[in-house]
């Protein structure tokens, strides 16, 4: 019981260090107005070597609404960057060699995917991290992009996946063409490069 009771309350101040630190990446990733909160409940007839808690982690996505579990209340897009929140956050404690976040940009502005994409390339420097995108803010922080493109082969009766390793001008052509469109502009190839040097320092 005393070894279950001090094991209860680490969890809970370590949940409190936790929520807090979250709260910190929130803002930049256009959550201000969400909480994350990590729910600890005692559950005395669950006891066992792990303790008599249950741990859940729980957001709250606007003000006024009902806290709930993570993965029920957030949007895909909000739970991706919830998710990186976390990840940043605990980087230091152990994760996984290998992280992939699937379109983590996904309806967010410039300012807001820049930010995603210096939290990726903070994360990028503890472990490896893969980052699916459309956003040249997101691309211009990689150490290495890697073009993925379809195509039809035998007049359409089949589709190839095709993945190439750009060196530094396709790359700067890339993220050009992601900032312009089908045409590359002279204004877009200089707004790459922009992105490239502000990756850089």
């Amino acid at each position: 019981d005393r070894a279950a009771a001090a094991l209860s309350d680490k969890r809970r101040r370590a949940g409190e260090a936790l929520d807090k630190a979250v709260a910190g990446e929130l803002k930049p990733l256009k959550l201000e107005r969400a909480r994350f909160m990590t729910a600890i409940v005692a559950e005395p007839e669950r006891g066992g070597p792990h303790g008599l808690d249950r741990v859940e982690f729980q957001v709250q996505t606007n003000p006024g609404t009902a806290p709930g579990p993570l993965m029920k209340i957030a949007s895909g897009g909000e739970l991706s960057r919830f998710l990186l929140a976390l990840k940043v956050v605990i980087a230091d404690r152990g994760s996984a060699p290998t992280l992939v976040f699937d379109e983590i940009d996904t309806a967010v502005g410039g300012a807001v995917a820049d930010a995603i994409g210096v939290r990726l390339a903070r994360l990028g420097r503890k472990v490896q991290v893969m980052a699916v995108t459309h956003a040249p803010q997101v691309a211009a922080r990689a150490d290495r992009h890697v073009l993925i493109s379809k195509g039809a082969l035998d007049r359409g009766k089949r589709v190839a996946t095709r993945v190439a390793v750009l060196d530094d001008g396709t790359r700067r052509e890339e993220i050009a063409r992601m900032l312009s469109g089908a045409e590359i502009t002279t204004e877009a190839r200089a707004a790459a490069e922009r992105l490239l040097k502000a990756a850089e320092g």
